[in-house]
C-alpha cells in the first residue's frame, strides 16, 4: 500500500493546478479586456468594459499568490530550480501587472486630460505583456530546463524559443477571447455586438493555436509522445481533443444564436481542457524532463502542516470570491460608473 508521504505531493499538485486554473479563469478575461481596448476606440464603451471588472479585479491575483506560496512551501526544489530559469519573464510579468494596475486607477483619475491616453495605453500594453509572459513561462516549464545536481544550469534566455513564443501568443489570443465572451455576457447594445464579432475571429485563432501547440508539445520529449500515442493511454487521452472540437462547435452555435453565457462557458472549457492536456503530458514531473513531484517536495510533516492551514483558508478565499462576483452580477451599461 502506498503511504501517506506518497499521496501528499499528489494532493498538493491538485491544489496547485486548481489555483492556477482559477487564476486563469478570473484574471484571464480581466487581462483580455485590457487587450481588447486596442479594438474598441469609443471612450464611453471602453468605460463600460472596465466597469464590468472594476468591482472584482483586485482579488484575482490572490490565486497567483496562492500558487506561488504552494510552489515555495511545498515544492521548494521546483521553486529553487524554476525561478532562476524564468527570472526575466517573471519580472516582466510582475512589472506589467503593476503598471497595468496603476494605469487602471489613473486612467479614471485623469479622464478628459492628455494623460488619459498614456494610462489607457499602459493598461493595454500591461495586459498584453502579462498574458504573453504567462504563456511563455508555461511553455518554458513544459519544454524543460537544464538541471545539474538538482539546480538550474542553463542560460537566462533558454526559455525564449519558437515554442514559448507560440504559447505566449496563444495565451494572449485565449485571454482576449475570454474577455470578449465575458463582455458578451455582461454588456448590451453596440458593444455586445462588437464583442460577438471579435469573439468569432478570436475563437478561430485560438482553435488553430490549440491545434499547433497540441501537435508540437508531444514532440518535445519522448515521454510526452508516449503519453499520447502509446496503447492503452490513447483510450484515456482521446476525449480531450474530441471535447475541444465539440466545444468549438458549441461556441460557434452560441455566437450565431446570440446566447449570453454560452460562449464564455465554452471558452472556459477550452482553457480547462488545455490545462488538463498539459497536466497529462508532463505528469508526474514537476521540473520536466527529470525531476518528479517527490524529488522536489518538502518533508511530509511540513506538507501536512501547510495542508491544515490551506484547508482553513481556501474555503474562505472561495467564499468571498464567489460572493463578490454574485453581488456584482448582471449587465453593465454606460449609466453605471466606477469611482
Amino acid at each position: 500500500m502506498m503511504d501517506f508521504a506518497y499521496w501528499l505531493p499528489i494532493v498538493w499538485a491538485v491544489i496547485l493546478i486548481a489555483a492556477i486554473s482559477i487564476y486563469v479563469i478570473l484574471d484571464g478575461f480581466d487581462l483580455g479586456i485590457g487587450m481588447l481596448f486596442a479594438l474598441e476606440r469609443d471612450p464611453g464603451r471602453r468605460d463600460v468594459m472596465v466597469n464590468t471588472i472594476a468591482p472584482v479585479w483586485d482579488g484575482n491575483e490572490t490565486w497567483m499568490v496562492l500558487g506561488g506560496a504552494v510552489l515555495y512551501g511545498v515544492f521548494p526544489g521546483a521553486y529553487a530550480t524554476l525561478l532562476p530559469a524564468f527570472y526575466l519573464p517573471i519580472v516582466l510579468m510582475l512589472l506589467a501587472l503593476i503598471f497595468r494596475g496603476v494605469a487602471f486607477e489613473f486612467r479614471v483619475m485623469t479622464r478628459g486630460t492628455p494623460r488619459e491616453r498614456l494610462w489607457t495605453t499602459g493598461f493595454m500594453v500591461g495586459s498584453g505583456l502579462a498574458a504573453f509572459c504567462q504563456g511563455a513561462i508555461l511553455a518554458g516549464v513544459v519544454q524543460g530546463v537544464t538541471v545539474t545536481d538538482g539546480a538550474f544550469a542553463g542560460g537566462p534566455l533558454d526559455w525564449l524559443t519558437p515554442f514559448s513564443i507560440l504559447c505566449g501568443l496563444s495565451v494572449m489570443c485565449g485571454y482576449a477571447l475570454l474577455g470578449a465572451t465575458w463582455l458578451i455576457w455582461r454588456t448590451t447594445g453596440v458593444l455586445e455586438a462588437s464583442c460577438r464579432r471579435w469573439a468569432a475571429r478570436l475563437a478561430v485563432g485560438l482553435f488553430l493555436c490549440i491545434v499547433a501547440v497540441s501537435i508540437w508539445t508531444p514532440l518535445l520529449h519522448a515521454p510526452y509522445l508516449r503519453r499520447w500515442t502509446a496503447w492503452p493511454n490513447m483510450l484515456f487521452v482521446a476525449p480531450v481533443p474530441v471535447l475541444v472540437a465539440l466545444l468549438g462547435g458549441l461556441m460557434v452555435m452560441g455566437l450565431r444564436r446570440e446566447h449570453s453565457k454560452g460562449p464564455f462557458l465554452c471558452a472556459l472549457g477550452w482553457f480547462f481542457l488545455c490545462l488538463s492536456g498539459l497536466g497529462i503530458t508532463i505528469w508526474p514531473y514537476a521540473v520536466p524532463p527529470g525531476l518528479t513531484l517527490w524529488d522536489v517536495s518538502s518533508p511530509p510533516s511540513s506538507q501536512f502542516f501547510q495542508l491544515v492551514g490551506t484547508a482553513i483558508l481556501l474555503p474562505i478565499i472561495l467564499t468571498y470570491t464567489i460572493y463578490s462576483y454574485r453581488v456584482f452580477r448582471g449587465k453593465v451599461t454606460e449609466t453605471d460608473g466606477y469611482h
